[in-house]
Formats: structure tokens, C-alpha cells, sequence
């Protein structure tokens, strides 16, 4: 059962939108950690799949989820759900950022603290 407030949904467009912004602005990051010599992480990216894999062999996948307007993310703790709310991407099922929730994950598997 979703706890994330039920809000105006995002156009297709919208959708698309955010969505690119989001994973272009997660491959710069990374692309920045990788130049900078903060951390040796990989980004491959497909359409709407980004995936970052870290040095210790642990990945981190984030889909985007076009029909749905969601974007899924899954990580060594598990899979989760996201939807657009007040201009932000929300957990499902506890209202978490994504963001927060990405740089969380990423720091764990990454041993070293990292913030999208």
C-alpha cells in the first residue's frame, strides 16, 4: 500500500523530462566522482536505464518506468518504487527522497560517503 500523498500526476512530456534531467545529472556526478579521482564508478546507461557500478562489484540500477510515471531503483538492500510529489521523486511506500535515498545507497556500497 502506497503512503505517498496523491497529487497531480505529470503530463507524458513532463515525465520525460524529469526523468532525463534526473539520470543526465546522475552520470555527470558520477562522471565527475570517476575524472576527480573520488571513486573508480562505472555508468552505463540505455534509454532509461542507468546503471552504476562500483569498485567492490555492487551495482545500482535506476529504470525509468514510462506507463507507471515512475522510476525504479534497485540497490544491494533491495528494489524501490519512486513517484513524482511536490516536485520531487518520492519512495511508495515511506515518502523518502530519491536522492537522498540514491547518495545513501551509493555511500554503502561505495564505502565512502557520496551525495548526488
Amino acid at each position: 500500500m502506497s503512503t505517498a500523498p496523491a497529487h497531480p500526476a505529470l503530463s507524458d512530456a513532463d515525465y520525460q523530462r524529469e526523468t532525463a534531467a534526473l539520470l543526465a545529472r546522475i552520470e555527470a556526478t558520477a562522471d565527475r566522482w570517476l575524472q576527480d579521482d573520488v571513486i573508480d564508478i562505472d555508468t552505463h546507461r540505455t534509454g532509461g536505464l542507468l546503471e552504476l557500478s562500483f569498485p567492490n562489484g555492487s551495482k545500482i540500477v535506476i529504470n525509468t518506468q514510462p506507463p507507471l510515471h515512475e522510476l525504479w531503483m534497485a540497490a544491494r538492500n533491495g528494489g524501490f518504487h519512486y513517484r513524482w510529489v511536490d516536485g520531487q521523486w518520492c519512495d511508495t511506500r515511506d515518502g523518502s527522497e530519491f536522492i537522498a535515498a540514491l547518495s545513501q545507497h551509493a555511500s554503502q556500497q561505495g564505502d565512502k560517503p557520496l551525495q548526488f
